[in-house]
């Protein structure tokens, strides 16, 4: 790899302060189970000047690894192999809100929080939402399709996108922003480039679908005596009420955590399971909730009555990861399975003897409605983490799961995508890779061998 090369021709390109030496946040996974000591890192301020960076990496036979936020869990945005880092991070313009066709254009770098501040400002609301919105940026959760707590009612990061501009690993730009929202002219390459964690180009702009923002919204701590209880309850929300923003599942180990770390209170302590719902809608949702509710043996119910109770109530849910976080890094999975299953899920992982060895706690979390859980084990050496990981992925197989449902496959779960995607899907996967990344420069150690 040309390197030194590279740099002095990015430097005379877009300047020699755009490129430069970096470490920490550039060179460390937020997990912090992939690190190396320095890379280099470019930071372009536009699309031409991304294209003009591939270009050069093609030249000089440098391989790139985009990176937004950086708040990925999988490894798949900090460098491996001595690729250079291209930072999306300067590239912060957002346009004006188009209120009549409730959509707007922003870079690759603008963050998710920032986003929905624009979008509030003109009365609509951007519906994908996760606890990391004040660092995640549009291109990486684009990158990654991210999920988050909305998936329920507005789908995935890819339901959201409606055009999208990137510069591809041959270095030339495609450019799809009209925004129409019926564009049935041959393949989509917004939707493809959504979801490949970097492998096929790099994402610099965006158009993004908005939605109204309704005049009521009530959220709720549901206690109930088992997980079972709590998927019924799930199931009867979401078959009676199109009004679910969100369904998010907790157990009771990992919320008497978050309130030990940080020092919340938890208004119905003593249940198995949790489940925190959020519901919005032109009229109060808050009594049609509590008919459903109160129907379902097993389970007790708090209303949120303020917007600090709202926010502490998120608050058990959202951290849950810092808190896991204070106690080392754990192993972590993103996985999902059928909904029905969640409850005989979770339990045959607390009895594996593999996943739940000893001095090992095991925290699991995630989106009831959907079936995305987080599994954490906690306590255990990295050098077990592919032991574990077989014995978690396996049984996620065996219950007709996906080993990823939100981070993508990044480092981490390489060995793994077998157990999701047939032979001929990877091998299909592989020639769109050749196709669009002939030199194979873009993110080359995610996703495949």
């Amino acid at each position: 790899m040309g390197t030194e090369a590279f740099v002095a021709a990015v430097g005379a390109s877009i300047g020699a302060e755009r490129v430069f030496a970096g470490d920490g946040r550039y060179a460390t996974d937020w997990t912090g189970r992939y690190s190396v000591p320095s890379c280099t890192v470019v930071r372009p301020l536009g699309t031409d000047e991304v294209a003009a960076v591939v270009r050069l990496a093609i030249e000089h036979t440098v391989a790139l690894v985009p990176q937004g936020g950086n708040t990925g869990l999988v490894g798949g945005g900090v460098p491996h192999r001595d690729e250079v880092v291209v930072s999306l991070e300067a590239m912060r313009r957002i346009g004006s809100v188009d209120t009549a066709a409730r959509q707007v254009t922003a870079e690759a770098g603008v963050t998710i929080e920032r986003l929905h501040e624009v979008a509030g400002i003109a009365g609509l609301r951007y519906p994908v939402d996760f606890g990391a919105r004040g660092s995640a940026t549009v291109g990486g959760s684009i990158a990654t399709n991210a999920g988050g707590v909305n998936v329920l009612r507005y789908g995935m990061t890819r339901h959201q996108l409606v055009g999208i501009e990137a510069v591809l690993g041959t270095g030339e730009v495609v450019s799809h922003l009209g925004g129409l929202v019926k564009d049935n002219t041959g393949y989509d390459l917004g939707a493809l480039l959504c979801g490949s964690e970097g492998t096929l180009g790099i994402v610099t702009k965006a158009r993004l679908r908005l939605v109204p923002t309704p005049s009521h919204r009530a959220t709720f701590l549901i206690g109930a005596t088992d997980l079972d209880a709590a998927i019924r309850c799930t199931t009867a929300l979401t078959s009676a009420l199109d009004c679910v923003d969100a369904a998010e599942l907790m157990i009771q180990s990992g919320v008497d955590l978050v309130t030990r770390i940080s020092g919340l209170t938890n208004p119905l302590p003593d249940h198995d399971a949790y489940l925190l719902v959020e519901c919005s809608a032109d009229t109060d949702p808050t009594e049609a909730v509590g008919r459903i509710v109160s129907g379902i043996e097993g389970i007790a119910v708090v209303a949120a009555s303020s917007a600090q109770q709202r926010r502490d109530l998120w608050r058990l849910r959202e951290e849950h990861t810092p808190s896991i976080n204070s106690l080392g890094a754990p192993i972590k999975f993103d996985v999902t399975v059928p909904v029905r299953a969640v409850p005989d899920f979770v339990r045959a992982l607390h009895s594996n003897p593999t996943v739940v060895g000893e001095s090992r706690s095991l925290v699991v979390f995630g989106h009831a409605a959907d079936g995305n859980l987080h599994v954490n084990v906690v306590g255990a050496h990295e050098r077990d983490s592919e032991e574990i990981g077989d014995a978690v992925m396996t049984l996620v197989a065996g219950f007709g799961g996906s080993v990823s449902a939100e981070h993508g496959i990044g480092v981490a779960k390489k060995r793994w995508l077998s157990l999701s995607r047939s032979p001929t899907e990877i091998a299909a996967m592989k020639s769109v890779k050749r196709a669009l990344d002939p030199f194979g420069i873009m993110n080359p150690n995610v996703l495949f061998d």
